[in-house]
């Protein structure tokens, strides 16, 4: 069962025409529905389904900076100061809580990566910092875990994705942005070599501009026009606990699990050294392209062949405006959790933290990510479609960035001054 959102209403039509249409109902594109609007700008959002219905609802919730590669963190900083007035914006609480983020290790090999990582992004001022055994038993205190040492980033911090997607979409409307659910589109028109609208089920939409974030649905969209976006999918999965008095409001990720505060009292936990890789034909197409990544973290990927795979393949990848399209087949990704998986996940924070052999189950679901071949997302003009830009493959870390990354694809959409260089994320780079 997915975590239900705070209910938005949204609108039933749309316009014959607009300035801009946003394909995805997720936490960025409605950011950038946002921005837009407080600009005067038109803009129509269009959700297959219901608004942060997959990942943007799912997510961890997570905040950060620490572990990002060097290139990202000046979208993360730009975020953290988009989340510090995000209540004030949109009238409503999203949850933040800038109660810092701590990664901690088992061993001096675990501890190295988090001593190169500090090391890297020195040049960026964070407020990062290395932790002895001692220094993590303060700030968590009551753990048996041997811990080797650790990294805080006490500016990092944690937002309710069932809070933060509604407030953001309710705000944009009041602002002048048209958001409908339950209408996929199909395909995009085109005139003269660039983009002048697009298809949906129930209809054409004339525009000038079309911003593509629709996570891991992106490369099948894509690739119906001929593009070739490189994206895989993971599968995460995720508890939380009734209230419960924890030993920290500092998020905290070990190797093999992670835990933080959620807004009724209990925490939000996950097998954090585990995702469920479920094959299907694009790992047979771009599988060569992530074996770096798969090097460095194959002990974490559970693979498996099954029930993903036929489901995925029986999915057109190509298909006409006037026919049926597989977002009207699927309108929401929504697979099982692994209990497997939770269960470790507990059964090794438990060890960790005996206070959590009180914790009650609340709930379980899990997440589609749509990852990279770098982890990092594309933000940024299709040089060979004029007219469209993508805000998608955001590798399982998009939530955290979600304001500055809506606000950066808001920008290069309307042709403002880019909020940060966005030459890290540009397309071009696959």
């Amino acid at each position: 069962m997915s975590p239900e959102i705070t209910p938005v209403t949204t609108y039933t039509d749309f316009p014959s025409a607009t300035t801009v249409v946003i394909i995805g109902g997720g936490i960025v594109g409605l950011t950038a529905a946002l921005t837009l609007a407080e600009r005067n700008i038109p803009v129509v959002v269009l959700e297959k389904g219901r608004i942060a219905g997959e990942q943007s609802s799912r997510n961890l919730g997570w905040i950060r900076k620490t572990s990002r590669a060097a290139d990202d963190i000046p979208l993360a900083q730009a975020a953290d100061r988009l989340w510090a007035g995000m209540a004030e914006r949109v009238g409503s609480d999203v949850g933040y809580r800038q109660a810092g983020i701590m990664f901690i290790a088992r061993n001096e090999a675990q501890m190295a990566l988090h001593e190169s990582w500090l090391k890297a992004v020195q040049p960026l001022d964070l407020d990062a910092k290395l932790l002895s055994p001692a220094d993590i038993a303060a700030r968590v205190p009551g753990g048996q875990g041997g811990w080797a040492g650790g990294i805080f980033t006490a500016s990092d911090g944690r937002a309710e994705p069932t809070l933060a997607a509604s407030a953001i979409a309710k705000a944009a409307i009041t602002r002048g942005a048209i958001i409908v659910e339950q209408c996929a589109v199909r395909t995009l028109e085109t005139s003269d070599g660039k983009v002048s609208g697009v298809i949906t089920e129930r209809g054409e939409i004339r525009c000038d501009q079309v911003l593509l974030a629709a996570g891991a649905w992106s490369r099948r969209f894509l690739g119906n026009l001929g593009i070739a976006l490189p994206t895989l999918p993971l599968i995460c999965s995720v508890l939380r606990t009734k209230p419960l008095e924890g030993p920290t409001n500092i998020a905290v990720g070990a190797p093999d699990f992670s835990f933080r505060k959620h807004k009724d009292g209990g925490f939000i936990i996950t097998q954090r050294g585990a995702l469920d890789a479920p094959l299907t034909l694009d790992h047979l197409l771009l599988g060569t392209r992530y074996l770096p990544q798969l090097r460095h973290a194959r002990d974490n990927l559970r693979i498996s062949l099954g029930k993903y795979f036929v489901k995925d393949l029986a999915l057109a990848r190509r298909w006409r405006g006037d026919r049926r399209s597989p977002f009207e087949r699927i309108r929401t990704l929504d697979p099982a959790a692994n209990p497997a998986l939770n269960q470790e996940a507990m059964r090794n924070l438990r060890a960790a933290w005996p206070v959590f052999e009180q914790a009650e189950l609340a709930q379980t679901w899990a997440g589609v990510i749509d990852v990279t071949p770098d982890s990092n997302p594309v933000i940024g003009p299709v040089a060979a479609m004029p007219g469209l830009t993508l805000a998608t493959g955001f590798s399982g870390h998009g939530f955290g960035t979600s304001p500055a990354a809506g606000q950066l694809a808001a920008d290069l959409v309307s042709g403002h001054t880019p909020l940060i260089d966005p030459t890290p994320y540009r397309f071009e780079r696959f």
